[in-house]
């Protein structure tokens, strides 16, 4: 039993950043995550098809405005809510391309919950537990009705709730902020703007 502690306690001090993760790029090609080290990220999971799709835009505008100053935004496609991210990685590419014109890194489509979710995504959760949807944002509360009818423990575990949830990182790695997507983009920018700046 305590060899197996032990064994534990090793493994999670071995991934007490995000740097030991690695993962696959649109192309199917392994990236590891300690290549973005010093750098300031936000790990998105996306949808083309959803009511948050047009965060896109704000996204984009975000990574243009800082990435010189070391932003970086992973983007994660998934189809796991309302199947709302159809199409495969090279479809779902050129529609964010030929749409928002994004410039930042999308990955392969992932799961973020349940059995086969992404390990990346299990640590992510595990750092930055679920902060609660606003609901007096335009699409709040049809997500929160439609999630209590599914589950109406929901808010009482960390899973993502819906797309367009992000995790800020910062420069060593350390997951230190969750945004729900109900979450306005302009207190993402401020939070990523005090990680930049200091």
């Amino acid at each position: 039993m305590k060899l197996i502690l032990l064994t534990l306690a090793t493994i999670l001090m071995a991934t007490d950043n995000i740097y030991n993760f690695t993962v696959k790029d649109g192309s199917g090609n392994d990236v590891a995550l300690s290549d973005y080290k010093g750098k300031v990220l936000l790990i998105v999971n996306t949808a083309t098809r959803c009511g948050f799709t047009p965060q896109y835009n704000e996204l984009e505008a975000t990574y243009e405005k800082y990435h010189d100053k070391g932003l970086e935004i992973l983007d994660f496609p998934c189809n796991q809510f309302g199947e709302q991210a159809p199409g495969t990685n090279e479809e779902i590419h050129s529609f964010c391309t030929l749409n928002f014109n994004i410039k930042f890194a999308q990955f392969d489509k992932i799961d973020v919950n349940g059995d086969n979710a992404s390990p990346l995504f299990t640590y992510l959760k595990s750092k930055q537990g679920f902060k609660g949807l606003d609901p007096n944002h335009k699409i709040g509360k049809i997500l929160i009705d439609h999630l209590s009818k599914i589950n109406p423990d929901y808010a009482k575990n960390d899973d993502i709730k819906w797309n367009f949830t992000k995790f800020l990182v910062d420069r060593n790695g350390n997951v230190v902020k969750r945004f729900e997507p109900t979450d306005d983009m302009s207190v993402v920018e401020n939070e990523i703007k005090l990680l930049i700046e200091h």
